[in-house]
């Protein structure tokens, strides 16, 4: 983006620093990853309150469903389907890798490089999911790539760790 594009622009509202992942979303080198960076911590911090396992299901519903409209506006922000610093949606969808497994280092890292890998390559049906209008399309693939982050993750906590 050359400067006039960004004299161009508005000041970034609230919503959209929150979609930017408070500035992890700026980064010039893998956004999107940098971004997935506050999963794990989100992840410890809603441990360490005593939000573990299936209690994780009602904030993960709240965290998609406020990240509907904080993406939609990042997206408006930059006028784009999906833009790559709109990071909220990763930092969302990461809790729901644990679901399933306890937290611990080894399980937070195999998680997250899991979840990058499904977030990134976006099999079937991930990709028909970003067709979905605005911050909906947005939440909805990462959501389902943490969901197959997740199973593999469970996978190999049963067969492996």
């Amino acid at each position: 983006m050359n400067e006039t594009d960004k004299e161009k622009r508005p000041r970034r509202s609230l919503q959209v620093w929150l979609a930017l992942g408070l500035g992890a979303g700026d980064s010039p080198i893998a956004p999107g990853t940098v971004g997935s960076l506050w999963g794990p911590v989100l992840v410890w911090g809603l441990a360490a309150s005593g939000v573990e396992s299936l209690w994780l299901l009602p904030v993960l519903v709240i965290l998609f469903l406020v990240g509907v409209p904080l993406c939609d506006a990042g997206c408006k922000y930059f006028g784009k389907k999906d833009p790559g610093a709109v990071v909220f949606d990763e930092i969302a969808a990461y809790p729901l890798v644990h679901l399933l497994v306890h937290l611990d280092w080894t399980t937070v890292w195999i998680g997250f490089i899991l979840f990058r890998f499904f977030d990134i390559l976006k099999p079937w049906p991930i990709k028909k999911f970003e067709e979905l209008p605005g911050g909906w399309g947005v939440m909805a693939d990462d959501t389902i790539a943490a969901l197959y982050a997740m199973l593999v993750l469970k996978l190999i906590a049963l067969y492996i760790l």
